[in-house]
């Protein structure tokens, strides 16, 4: 058993932080799947970016969808949800055989609407309509704008994946917007079977404090941070508010890791998904990530319910003089800012395309 199914054994799901219409026609996703177990797919501005700017296989699509008129920002998901459309019919067999639990793609709204609840409340309506999968999840950011949005999109029946979460009272925050939005479907009778994911963030929260802490302490910060969220997660399952809806038939929203891919060249490859372990959960991780991982990755331990060593290691970050609460706010800013250039180089670049035809 390779190390990738070895996760998948130990109830952790693998999804691929990455999408292209290549990797998605040429079969190679398929055959992640099959060889690397991998049950899910994540994708934002930044990857359709990379992946129509660095190559001709959207230009056709642009071209015709061009000509009939269409702004760059319908022209992008349209294409968007072409590839995920497809993605998510590969995964449909895993989110049927899981009943939802797992096998989902994601599509982001517009982080332009970041700080309009209303507004990108009926973006995901829309764009979950429009994309007629039932195991696609809308990506909404957990700003404090953003948790209004994520409890009206999912008591109007549209899944989450909720984005830029970095520290645990930020995952708390999201995880009780999707429990407000489950509880007012189930006071209006309605199916409470509306899943979502919280995707808290790890590696940049390492980045953040490369030059700031003791040598012993680097690479630390986050894998603490995680092992805090994965403390809270386990409580929030165990407490009776949960369980009054999944009595009523409601599923968990999932912990998922994301930004796990290695920055600091001194580290394995593989140092944040050998860390993070952890049954219930799931890990998004980038392609060259995962392909090095179903080589020579080394699954650790996995995570204690109650933390382990979490609360130690971030005691003796902030002896060091790191404010983590003021570095959270930080990061889910800087977070949201860089979706935001991301999104316009995305739109750029499509237009750009489109005046070629």
């Amino acid at each position: 058993m390779n190390p990738a199914k070895a996760l998948h054994a130990l109830g952790q799901s693998l999804w691929l932080d990455n999408i292209t219409r290549t990797l998605v026609a040429d079969g190679t996703l398929a055959r992640y799947i099959d060889e690397l177990a991998v049950t899910g797919l994540t994708s934002n501005p930044t990857i359709f970016e990379q992946a129509i700017k660095n190559g001709s296989a959207y230009d056709t699509a642009i071209r015709e969808k061009a000509a009939r008129g269409l702004d760059a920002e319908t022209l992008f998901f349209e294409l968007a949800i072409e590839d995920l459309s497809r993605a998510a019919n590969l995964f449909r067999p895993v989110f049927d055989a899981t009943n939802g639990v797992d096998g989902w793609v994601s599509l982001e709204v517009s982080p332009l609407l970041a700080d309009e609840a209303a507004a990108t409340v009926r973006a995901a309506v829309a764009l979950f309509a429009q994309a007629g999968k039932p195991n696609l999840y809308i990506k909404i950011p957990g700003t404090p704008a953003g948790l209004g949005a994520i409890e009206d999109a999912i008591a109007a029946g549209v899944p989450v994946n909720v984005t830029l979460l970095f520290s645990d009272d930020q995952y708390v925050a999201a995880a009780e917007a999707w429990l407000r939005g489950i509880e007012r479907r189930l006071a209006l009778g309605l199916d409470p079977t509306i899943c979502s994911v919280a995707s808290v963030f790890v590696s940049r929260w390492d980045g953040a404090v490369k030059d700031q802490v003791p040598a012993a302490l680097n690479n630390q910060l986050g894998l603490a941070m995680m092992r805090r969220c994965y403390r809270r997660y386990r409580e929030l399952l165990a407490s009776p508010r949960w369980q009054a809806v999944a009595n009523a038939g409601a599923h968990p929203q999932r912990l998922l890791f994301a930004s796990t891919s290695t920055k600091d060249a001194s580290l394995p490859d593989t140092y944040y998904v050998d860390a993070l372990a952890a049954p219930d959960t799931v890990n998004t991780i980038p392609e060259k990530t995962l392909l090095a991982y179903g080589e020579r990755g080394r699954p650790g331990a996995v995570l204690a319910a109650d933390g382990g060593d979490a609360e130690a290691v971030l005691g003796a970050i902030t002896a060091a003089g790191v404010d983590i609460g003021a570095l959270a706010l930080k990061l889910q800013r800087d977070g949201a800012q860089s979706f935001v250039k991301s999104w316009q180089e995305l739109i750029a670049v499509i237009a750009a395309k489109a005046r070629e035809a």
